[in-house]
């Protein structure tokens, strides 16, 4: 019995030195370098002058600040309506096959010419292999939808649209697996029982099928905030904050101020304003799994 104690103790202490040192260790160096002044010369050291909330006032302050979290609250809440009405109006089958057998990259390619290989390219039509011309572009265009290409990524005025056409596809499949799930889970008696009973299809949603996928909604709900908040990859993938930080989030946004600016200190700043935002979401959805388990 005790050797059986010792080695799950030892099995808990893999998973908590990992969180400790890859998770938890950056978050506290992080928030020690928010409240100092660090430049190239002290980075390595932890002993720099202390500045207080001086970095972050000097980030609250900054115009480019409260655009960029504006742009980052508006892909928040887009994606995450986005990603929960498409996983609820895609999820059949046939159609969640297709999109998840659809790479993040595709949604990259899409919209930025020449970031895939020609290989890839080549089986969509020679308008989209190694031309200047995008996908998306190719097909409207093709349609005789639209005239001239459309500038997707460098214009400020749909730029950030595109980046939230590219992500929602890339959470697509996600959204669609949980609420899949909890449709499977609905007893198709309820359905029948209703429908002897004269309720619609409208009532049939209203009563059965939405407060059977509520939790299911919910947890897409938080789970798809803290991934739109943390988001870097796709956006600096495709413009980089780009046009006039049309499309520059928080997490961006602290990378360069730091290695762009090297101002260590209110790019830490800049990046405990989006672990405030994760974690308070993240709170928020540890919350409501423990009100389910005791319901």
């Amino acid at each position: 019995m005790q050797r059986r104690n010792l080695f799950f103790t030892t099995l808990l202490l893999v998973p908590t030195v990992y969180l400790l040192s890859l998770v938890g260790f950056p978050v506290v160096y992080n928030a020690v370098m928010s409240v100092q002044e660090v430049n190239l010369g002290d980075l390595s050291h932890f002993a720099r002058p202390f500045v207080g909330l001086a970095n972050y006032g000097e980030a609250i302050a900054d115009p480019t600040f409260r655009k960029v979290a504006l742009n980052t609250g508006v892909f928040v809440v887009v994606t995450v309506t986005s990603l929960a009405r498409s996983g609820l109006a895609c999820w059949r089958r046939c159609v969640f096959h297709a999109v998840s057998l659809a790479p993040a990259i595709c949604a990259v390619c899409c919209w930025r010419p020449g970031f895939c290989q020609a290989w890839w390219l080549a089986p969509c039509g020679s308008g989209c292999s190694l031309r200047k011309y995008g996908v998306f572009n190719y097909v409207l265009m093709s349609l005789h939808l639209i005239g001239s290409p459309v500038n997707w990524l460098s214009d400020p005025a749909i730029a950030m649209s595109a980046l939230n056409i590219a992500h929602v596809w890339y959470g697509m499949p996600f959204s669609m697996i949980l609420i899949a799930a909890a449709l499977t889970g609905i007893p198709d008696e309820h359905y029948e029982a209703a429908s002897l009973d004269g309720a619609g299809p409208i009532a049939r949603f209203r009563y059965i099928t939405l407060p059977a996928i509520t939790p299911a909604l919910i947890a897409i709900g938080c789970l798809v905030t803290i991934s739109a908040l943390r988001v870097f990859d796709v956006i600096f993938a495709l413009t980089q904050g780009g046009p006039v930080d049309a499309t520059n989030v928080l997490p961006l946004l602290s990378y360069q101020a730091s290695f762009q600016d090297f101002d260590f200190g209110r790019g830490a700043a800049i990046g405990m304003f989006a672990f405030f935002a994760v974690f308070g979401v993240a709170l928020a959805y540890v919350g409501t799994l423990r009100r389910e388990a005791v319901t």
